[in-house]
């Protein structure tokens, strides 16, 4: 355990240790507090570390235990605080209206301590609630009416899904303690996420000998070269970290290099954030990007360069890349289709303790709050899943079930490229540059049925369309490291790590169906 205490407080922290190896022999005896429920009361420099080594980020999310339907069907589930826990659902009219409304039930017992509580979260396509339980008894959840008949016919079929909060009530507060930082633009916040990377990725972070920024020369950079950009710290690292987590990506952001017929340089970027505040994609001169990246991001990027290999790099239309880069440039950044590049499984993509329940809970959470900005993220993208038109995320819900399928059957149906949605077209940062791959011909023939929309960075810089001889990188990519990368790395105090790097031949409908679980984040061959 990686716990620096002074040493007058060994007694605190071997007290608690015995007491938690006590406790668990006495599987049939209530002890009258359990050594976690103590912890806050403890010095803050005692209690913090333990409480940092047992609990992290990720207990915040919550576990779906089950969906609690008639009183003939009862669920049952082992809780953190509560060993023996059953739910039914009650269907009455007590408030006479048309659809009438519920009672949960929940009977909770065998509380491992006096001083526990268990946290829990309920939802249904049309609502979630929460609420927490203290003492060994029956406890009631009123509905008072069912919003809509498409809600009764949900619930009568589905029943009300329960998550539970697996850290408890303390492990909640300090996964929330864990979680903030994550988004603070500040030194802590930045540890944080590399911490974080590390324990749930297996992530090094590496320090490279300096300087930190190559001298980079613009004539050694081509059109079609790829940027992978990692943001470790602000909001946009929090993002990255979380994103990296499901998806198994050691970056998480892309850009794509060209030349126009003048020579001059570009970067095409989806996600270029512009006067208004809005991530667009954009077509920007290298000076100003690389401007950018180096004075006013303040997300401390770590950027690699990913030369194209000689055979791609000669198939490399630049003619047709532009083509579609001028149709692209102005539109909204790719959030349509974002999380679909990662869900390509039923349950292969989720990360314990996420699952499609969850998502879908989420997805009613954003709804309720955020109807517009939650109907771009997602609802018209899972429309044109079933082939609807117009269908909010309930709705989308109640029909999954009409037609006998599942939730995370309609998430794990593969993108389509061409697909429009009501602002054009929808490309992410990285299935920008993978689609002008296609259009410039990087993937001939094969492009015909490779939906690059399906795709993770990781997915990108696995394609074996790289240089692959070290020695023809350019000399000033070299400079300064002892370390020798298979790709150039111009900006970042820790060395870059892409596993996976330039290993996996194109193939038809790669990356449709493919696993990601950490940490070793295994990828079937043919996926």
């Amino acid at each position: 355990m990686l716990i620096q205490l002074k040493k007058s407080h060994h007694v605190c922290l071997g007290f608690i240790i015995y007491a938690f190896f006590f406790a668990s022999q006495l599987h049939a005896l209530k002890v009258p507090f359990h050594p976690l429920d103590v912890l806050p009361v403890l010095p803050r420099r005692v209690s913090w570390p333990i409480m940092n080594y047992l609990n992290s980020a990720v207990d915040l999310l919550p576990s779906f235990v089950g969906a609690a339907s008639s009183t003939n069907n009862s669920l049952e589930w082992k809780g953190a605080c509560f060993y023996e826990n059953t739910a039914w659902l009650e269907f009455n009219n007590k408030s006479g209206s048309e659809f009438g409304g519920g009672t949960l039930h929940i009977k909770v017992s065998k509380a491992h301590s006096w001083t526990c509580m268990d946290l829990y979260i309920f939802a249904t396509p049309y609502r979630v609630t929460w609420d927490y339980y203290f003492l060994s008894r029956e406890h009631t959840l009123e509905f008072e009416e069912w919003e809509s008949e498409q809600e009764y016919e949900y619930v009568r079929h589905k029943g009300v899904a329960i998550f539970l909060m697996k850290a408890g009530m303390l492990g909640t507060l300090q996964a929330l303690w864990d979680v903030f930082p994550l988004f603070t633009n500040t030194g802590w916040g930045e540890n944080s996420n590399i911490g974080f990377l590390k324990k749930h990725m297996g992530a090094s972070f590496e320090q490279r000998p300096q300087p930190w920024v190559m001298n980079v020369s613009v004539d050694d950079i081509q059109s079609g070269d790829f940027l992978a950009v990692s943001k470790i710290r602000g909001r946009w690292g929090a993002f990255e970290t979380l994103e990296k987590w499901v998806s198994g990506a050691y970056a998480g952001h892309s850009a794509v290099c060209l030349r126009d017929s003048e020579g001059k340089l570009w970067v095409g970027e989806s996600g270029h954030e512009d006067k208004e505040g809005q991530d667009i994609i954009a077509i920007l001169p290298w000076d100003e990007w690389w401007d950018f990246e180096l004075t006013k991001d303040d997300s401390n990027p770590h950027i690699a360069l990913l030369p194209l290999h000689p055979h791609f790099r000669a198939k490399f239309n630049e003619t047709a890349a532009w083509e579609y880069a001028r149709s692209m440039e102005g539109l909204s950044y790719g959030f349509h289709n974002l999380i679909f590049s990662w869900i390509d499984t039923i349950e292969g993509n989720y990360p314990p303790p996420l699952d499609a329940h969850l998502v879908a809970s989420v997805m009613t959470v954003w709804s309720q709050l955020q109807p517009t900005y939650a109907a771009n993220l997602w609802n018209e993208a899972l429309n044109k899943r079933l082939g609807t038109q117009g269908l909010g995320l309930p709705e989308i819900l109640v029909e999954v079930e009409k037609r006998g399928s599942s939730f995370a059957e309609l998430l794990a149906i593969p993108e389509r490229d061409n697909w429009t949605y009501v602002d054009g077209k929808s490309a992410s940062c990285v299935a920008f540059v993978l689609e002008m791959y296609k259009e410039a011909g990087i993937f001939g023939e094969l492009g015909n049925s490779i939906e690059v929309t399906e795709f993770t960075i990781k997915d990108a810089y696995s394609l074996n369309i790289f240089e692959n001889d070290s020695s023809h990188l350019p000399q000033w990519c070299k400079d300064g490291d002892t370390v020798e990368l298979p790709f150039c790395q111009i900006r970042g105090k820790y060395r870059m790590e892409l596993p996976g790097y330039n290993t996996i031949n194109p193939y038809p409908h790669m990356n449709e169906r493919c696993p990601s679980m950490p940490p070793e984040y295994y990828r079937p061959e043919g996926c």
